[in-house]
C-alpha cells in the first residue's frame, strides 16, 4: 500500500498544482489495492508539438512492480488532463490482470504440495489398530 507521496513522481506539469494533486491522488488510489508495494510509480507529461497546439500532450504512466516487468502506458490528447484520463483506465486494467494472476496462483497449490496433503489425508483415514492387552 502506498502511503507516501514520494513513491509517485509527477513531472511535466509543475505550473498546474491542481492537476498535479489530482494525478497524485488518483495514482495513489489505483496502486493502493496491490498486495505488494510498487518500487516506483511515475507520471510524465510531454508536449510533442510545443506551442503549435493540436493533439500534442502525451501522458506516460510507469509502474515498477517487484519481480514483474515494468508497466508503461502512453496516451496523447489535446490537454494534459485528457491524456491522463485516457491512460489511467488502461493502467487499471493491467493492474487488475496482475491481481488476478496473483490470486489464481495462490488458489492452486503446486502439485507436490497437493500430493503431500492427499497422502496425509489417506494415511489419516486408515483405521487404527488397537493394541492387545
Amino acid at each position: 500500500m502506498i502511503d507516501d507521496v514520494e513513491a509517485i513522481q509527477v513531472s511535466g506539469i509543475e505550473r498546474n498544482p491542481a492537476l498535479r494533486a489530482r494525478v497524485t491522488r488518483l495514482m495513489r488510489d489505483t496502486l493502493a489495492p496491490l498486495s505488494v508495494r510498487p518500487v516506483k510509480g511515475q507520471v510524465s507529461f510531454f508536449d510533442d508539438n510545443g506551442p503549435k497546439g493540436g493533439v500534442a500532450m502525451r501522458c506516460a504512466l510507469t509502474v515498477r512492480l517487484p519481480y514483474r516487468p515494468t508497466l508503461r502506458i502512453e496516451r496523447s490528447a489535446v490537454t494534459s488532463r485528457l491524456a491522463f484520463d485516457a491512460a489511467l483506465p488502461v493502467l487499471e486494467r493491467q493492474l487488475e490482470r496482475y491481481r488476478e494472476r496473483e490470486r489464481d496462483s495462490r488458489r492452486h497449490p503446486k502439485k507436490y504440495f497437493a500430493a503431500r496433503r492427499a497422502l496425509a489425508g489417506e494415511a489419516g483415514s486408515a483405521p487404527k489398530r488397537r493394541a492387545r492387552a
